[in-house]
């Protein structure tokens, strides 16, 4: 499936919050959509969902207008919207059903989600009851509840340990091999980064950046090299005598060769005997790329 939000253009009064927003989410490859507060991203979102209207654009899949009650959607939102006097077992029926599954789905599919995301026991207590961990992983359920077609999940991973994150990413990865849509939004961009293939960044209403994640990454660090040796003063020393520009990080000395080359480098670095332990290209982290494209922190909304 193909998923696609075409010119999409919202105002709130004479505020223009989505401006020719164009998106395009693949079944089978986890999309990651990014954007500092109040950038639209939760706009496009509701938008998708039929929340609120556009003024202008269409959404699409597979080349046709998308109606939403064709699909079933599962949706997580960053906000919990649990009701904390319920139990678990009632609310998760109750929104199985509300997404178009009768009572016997209902109760198998809560059965089997509840075990795997390890909230089976807390089916007969009360939401207020439990953790911030397992509400988290109650709300989680809710959104799988369904078997949806197109999964939406705003920050799933606040308030999850590395245990049950390595559980939610699993079923994740499973309903990609399933070939279903996935769309998925988290500030921690050490998530977005190790599992999403597609990523879109939106800022003041503008889609700044789009495409495969790996791809992104290789463009940005373009004719950049990282160098680590035995001794990285003198190698910053000969660098600057060569009038190479340099960058650092926790790991290396990275080098600019848009005037040079890698076989350059590396004969440089070998006529003057360096002990070299890393030569290798240089690949931006999504962070880098997110705050060089929108700046300042990598809250998303």
């Amino acid at each position: 499936m193909k998923l696609e939000l075409v010119n999409v253009n919202k105002y709130y009064g004479d505020f223009h919050v989505l401006q020719d927003v164009n998106l395009e989410i693949n079944s089978g490859r986890l999309f990651a959509y990014l954007g500092r507060n109040g950038a639209g991203k939760t706009t496009s979102i509701r938008i998708l969902m039929d929340v609120f209207k556009a003024n202008s654009g269409e959404i699409l899949l597979d080349g046709k207008p998308f109606d939403l009650k064709e699909y079933r959607i599962g949706y997580l939102p960053e906000e919990r919207g649990l009701y904390t006097k319920s139990t678990v077992k009632d609310q998760l029926v109750y929104f199985a059903k509300l997404r178009g599954l009768n009572r016997k789905e209902a109760m198998e599919s809560v059965e089997y989600w509840t075990k795997r995301f390890g909230v089976h026991e807390y089916l007969n207590r009360l939401v207020e009851t439990l953790s911030k961990g397992n509400q988290q992983k109650v709300q989680i359920t809710q959104a799988f509840v369904n078997n949806p077609d197109i999964l939406i999940l705003d920050e799933p991973f606040s308030g999850l340990d590395p245990v049950n994150s390595q559980v939610f990413q699993e079923a994740l990865i499973e309903f990609i091999n399933q070939e279903k849509i996935v769309i998925f939004s988290s500030h921690q961009m050490s998530f977005v980064e190790s599992f999403c293939k597609d990523i879109a960044i939106i800022h003041q209403g503008k889609i700044v950046m789009a495409g495969d994640l790996e791809n992104i990454k290789n463009q940005y660090g373009n004719n950049k090299i990282r160098v680590k040796t035995s001794n990285d003063e003198q190698l910053r020393k000969l660098l600057a005598d060569k009038n190479f520009v340099i960058e650092e990080d926790e790991k290396s000395i990275i080098i600019n060769f848009e005037k040079s080359s890698k076989k350059e480098i590396l004969t440089l670095l070998m006529k003057n005997d360096f002990d070299v332990e890393i030569f290798s290209d240089y690949q931006p982290s999504l962070q880098e790329i997110f705050v060089s494209k929108v700046g300042g922190d990598n809250e998303t909304v």
